[in-house]
Protein backbone atom coordinates (compact mmCIF):
# COMPACT_ATOMS: atom_id res chain seq x y z
CA UNK A 1 0.00 0.00 0.00
CA UNK A 2 2.81 2.47 0.79
CA UNK A 3 4.24 1.96 -2.69
CA UNK A 4 0.95 3.37 -4.01
CA UNK A 5 1.21 6.57 -1.95
CA UNK A 6 3.24 9.73 -2.29
CA UNK A 7 4.36 11.65 0.82
CA UNK A 8 4.86 15.40 0.66
CA UNK A 9 6.90 16.64 3.65
CA UNK A 10 5.75 19.94 5.14
CA UNK A 11 7.74 20.18 8.40
CA UNK A 12 9.68 18.01 10.89
CA UNK A 13 10.71 18.98 14.40
CA UNK A 14 12.14 17.21 17.44
CA UNK A 15 11.76 18.41 21.02
CA UNK A 16 13.78 17.01 23.90
CA UNK A 17 11.78 16.82 27.13
CA UNK A 18 12.49 15.29 30.55
CA UNK A 19 10.34 12.28 29.58
CA UNK A 20 12.18 11.71 26.30
CA UNK A 21 12.13 12.79 22.70
CA UNK A 22 8.98 14.18 21.04
CA UNK A 23 8.80 14.09 17.25
CA UNK A 24 6.40 16.32 15.30
CA UNK A 25 5.94 15.54 11.60
CA UNK A 26 3.59 17.21 9.18
CA UNK A 27 3.16 15.85 5.68
CA UNK A 28 0.72 15.43 2.85
CA UNK A 29 -0.34 12.00 1.64
CA UNK A 30 -1.71 11.27 -1.82
CA UNK A 31 -2.52 8.02 -3.54
CA UNK A 32 -1.01 7.37 -6.94
CA UNK A 33 -2.54 9.23 -9.85
CA UNK A 34 -5.89 7.74 -10.85
CA UNK A 35 -6.16 6.09 -14.26
CA UNK A 36 -9.04 8.31 -15.40
CA UNK A 37 -6.92 11.49 -15.37
CA UNK A 38 -8.52 13.11 -12.32
CA UNK A 39 -6.31 15.18 -10.05
CA UNK A 40 -5.26 13.40 -6.89
CA UNK A 41 -6.26 14.81 -3.57
CA UNK A 42 -3.71 15.38 -0.83
CA UNK A 43 -4.60 14.82 2.83
CA UNK A 44 -2.39 16.73 5.28
CA UNK A 45 -1.58 15.35 8.73
CA UNK A 46 0.48 16.33 11.75
CA UNK A 47 1.64 13.36 13.85
CA UNK A 48 3.19 13.65 17.29
CA UNK A 49 5.05 10.72 18.81
CA UNK A 50 6.47 10.61 22.32
CA UNK A 51 3.57 12.35 24.12
CA UNK A 52 1.39 10.21 26.34
CA UNK A 53 -2.33 10.68 26.97
CA UNK A 54 -2.62 13.53 24.49
CA UNK A 55 -3.97 13.86 20.95
CA UNK A 56 -1.37 12.64 18.51
CA UNK A 57 -2.83 13.46 15.10
CA UNK A 58 -4.31 16.54 13.50
CA UNK A 59 -5.83 16.74 10.03
CA UNK A 60 -5.58 19.79 7.80
CA UNK A 61 -7.32 20.74 4.58
CA UNK A 62 -4.55 22.51 2.65
CA UNK A 63 -0.80 22.99 2.64
CA UNK A 64 -0.91 26.43 4.28
CA UNK A 65 -3.28 25.15 6.99
CA UNK A 66 -0.87 22.27 7.64
CA UNK A 67 2.11 24.62 7.89
CA UNK A 68 0.32 26.92 10.34
CA UNK A 69 -1.08 23.93 12.22
CA UNK A 70 2.38 22.43 12.64
CA UNK A 71 3.56 25.69 14.22
CA UNK A 72 0.53 25.75 16.54
CA UNK A 73 1.27 22.19 17.67
CA UNK A 74 4.86 23.26 18.43
CA UNK A 75 3.60 26.25 20.43
CA UNK A 76 1.23 24.00 22.39
CA UNK A 77 3.93 21.44 23.17
CA UNK A 78 6.34 24.14 24.36
CA UNK A 79 3.69 25.83 26.52
CA UNK A 80 3.41 28.98 24.40
CA UNK A 81 -0.11 28.39 23.13
CA UNK A 82 -3.37 26.47 23.56
CA UNK A 83 -3.99 23.00 22.20
CA UNK A 84 -4.71 23.40 18.48
CA UNK A 85 -7.93 22.30 16.88
CA UNK A 86 -7.88 20.82 13.38
CA UNK A 87 -8.69 23.34 10.69
CA UNK A 88 -10.44 20.77 8.48
CA UNK A 89 -11.72 17.35 9.46
CA UNK A 90 -11.48 14.54 6.95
Amino acid sequence: MLDQMTLYPVADDVLFAPGGRVVIRTYGVASTAPEDGQARTVAYRTWVTGVRDQPRCWRWGHFEDARRGHNKVLEWLTGRGPQPQPIAAV
